[in-house]
């Protein structure tokens, strides 16, 4: 079986494995001019009729991963969605469907060799109305946007409620309790995105988190 690729939905960069690609994670899923030409060319060496798959495991959770893999005829269901591109079409599962919104993937050259990169912001949360209560579209950016970024030093924040006053109150764990930076995190980075994402509905951020420093600890 080809060796490819796998990371977890929090990460763009994907790192080698028994599968074509296992990566970390529709409505639209955009595959770019040179993933499409490596896909031709890793389906030419299969039998006719392959085509690719893009799933997503364990969808709207933590532990989401996404991945491409070889799809025969065979294993085309009727529930699958088709989306059709220059030399081959790639499938979709029903499941899978609403947390690849927005999905990108790429093949990238760099002084380090070349690779497939998928970002998938939506696989661990499927993407909520422009319309949904605050609560909800304030959880979906923390989510989608602010935990990848502090999955980097282990850590992940959590909305537990917004008061009447407009403040997210906010609960840190792993790597960012009882770390040393989390104040600088928390007004520099999070409540400044925060504030700006929902301007004219927000008026503030706070930590409620009881810190112990620990070997946990990212600083």
């Amino acid at each position: 079986m080809l060796q490819g690729v796998i990371a977890n939905a929090n990460r763009s960069t994907l790192y080698k494995t028994h599968w074509i690609s296992q990566v970390f994670v529709v409505s639209e899923v955009n595959i770019s001019e040179n993933a499409q030409s490596h896909f031709v060319k890793l389906l030419e060496q299969q039998p006719e009729g392959t085509n690719i798959r893009v799933f997503v495991v364990n969808p709207g959770t933590p532990n989401a991963e996404c991945g491409v893999s070889y799809c025969p005829p065979e294993a085309i269901e009727s529930s699958d969605t088709e989306l059709k591109f220059n030399g081959f079409s790639a499938f979709i599962d029903e499941m899978s469907l609403p947390f690849l919104d927005e999905a990108e993937i790429d093949f990238v050259t760099d002084k380090m060799g070349s690779q497939l990169t998928l970002k998938a912001p939506n696989a661990k949360m499927r993407k909520v109305a422009s319309d949904a209560p605050l609560m909800e579209r304030v959880d979906y950016v923390i989510q989608s946007q602010v935990n990848p970024q502090l999955a980097s030093h282990g850590g992940h924040v959590n909305l537990i409620e917004i008061t009447d006053d407009a403040v997210a109150i906010l609960q840190f764990g792993g790597g960012c309790n009882g770390c040393s930076m989390v104040d600088v995190t928390l007004k520099e980075g999070i409540e400044k995105q925060l504030l700006a994402e929902f301007s004219g509905e927000l008026k503030g951020v706070r930590d409620v988190t009881e810190h112990a420093r620990g070997d946990h600890s990212y600083y």
